[in-house]
């Protein structure tokens, strides 16, 4: 039986239950009360939460990622990608990670302002900075609120390199700021595909745009010289594990220069919304699938182990290494992301002249 035969499967959302949030006293519960015959009401509307950060660059030294510098203007993401690492943060604001991450949205509309002030630290040296760090900056609520587009205007004014992550063709309306960006070689694209399946996707990424149009995004925006990368991430061995050179190919196809992928983690409360999912999407492939990623992580679901958490190791992640590598070498040899131009940041008070 697949997901869509299934009557219990929540429809249009990707986690199906909202998860215990560890740094709460109470939980939300919505069990019958004895002698109420009526369901007790929720909110399934998308909500959105003002924040007024007063830093907004986060820095990862972490060792798989030194150096990290990210912006994330959104926290939770409408996406509903089931999987995603990021629905841990959402506790952190008293949320769940489960449904709550993808239902109630944290906006950072002075994220640009704050940007601007980073950048003008006196003796600041430029580094490249990540947008969507933790969640995705192309979200469905960009559309309207531009803050991402705003980041990108702080970008360009100051000459400063910056990487995107998404997988929303969302993307494409700010062509005009990002190829001015790459002609400066200041700017970086990874588009983030998962599975061509389209019944897949809607079940593992339900308000994400498909497969398709994310080749898409790549070949437009590799028409207007921004280079991209395919981010074949994460690979969840037993669903979309034998795509990987498909998806190579056919971003290859349309003009990607570089790939890169993970193996799916699940810490936390992932673990436990991953495999309430997987049991109600795939009932007779879950246990296979779920064996899989333990496989991958010394026999655990949740695994924190720096350099294996991402990459996996282990027999099966060992044959999905060597499909990456073979699709790699047959499909982008030659290929390589441009270098940044870290010369051309320039701040408000002027460049910093040496006296030597």
């Amino acid at each position: 039986m697949s997901h869509a035969e299934n009557d219990e499967f929540f429809k249009g959302r990707g986690a199906q239950v909202n998860t215990h949030n560890k740094f709460l006293k109470n939980k939300y519960v919505l069990d019958h009360i004895e002698g109420l015959d009526e369901q007790l009401l929720e909110n399934t509307h998308t909500q959105l939460f003002e924040e007024t950060p007063k830093k907004i660059v986060s820095i990862s030294n972490s060792p798989d990622l030194s150096h990290f510098h990210s912006i994330n203007p959104y926290q939770g993401c409408e996406h509903g990608c089931i999987y995603c690492y990021a629905r841990n943060s959402h506790e952190y604001f008293g949320f769940s990670a489960g449904l709550d991450f993808e239902r109630k949205i944290i906006v950072k509309r002075n994220a640009p302002e704050l940007l601007e002030k980073y950048l003008n630290k006196k003796g600041y040296e430029p580094v490249p900075i990540i947008l969507s760090g933790n969640t995705d900056c192309y979200q469905p609520i960009e559309r309207k609120l531009k803050i991402t587009r705003g980041l990108l205007e702080v970008f360009l004014k100051y000459k400063h390199p910056v990487s995107i992550i998404t997988k929303n063709n969302v993307v494409l309306r700010d062509m005009d700021i990002l190829s001015e960006l790459a002609a400066l070689r200041l700017a970086h694209v990874n588009v983030s595909i998962t599975t061509l399946s389209e019944s897949l996707r809607q079940t593992l990424e339900p308000r994400t745009v498909t497969g398709m149009s994310r080749l898409a995004v790549i070949q437009k925006l590799t028409e207007k010289g921004i280079p991209c990368r395919v981010m074949v991430a994460p690979i969840i061995p037993g669903l979309n594990s034998n795509e990987i050179p498909d998806i190579i190919k056919a971003a290859a196809d349309r003009g990607a220069v570089d790939a890169g992928f993970t193996i799916v983690r699940l810490n936390g409360s992932i673990a436990e919304i991953f495999t309430d999912w997987v049991h109600k999407a795939f009932p007779y492939r879950a246990d296979k699938v779920l064996n899989m990623i333990k496989a991958c992580h010394d026999g655990k679901l949740n695994d924190s182990d720096f350099g294996r958490r991402m990459s996996g190791e282990g027999h099966v992640a060992q044959s999905i290494h060597q499909l990456y590598r073979m699709a790699c070498v047959r499909f982008l040899a030659g290929r390589e992301m441009p270098g940044y131009d870290m010369t051309l940041f320039t701040p408000k008070g002027g460049k910093q002249t040496s006296m030597f």
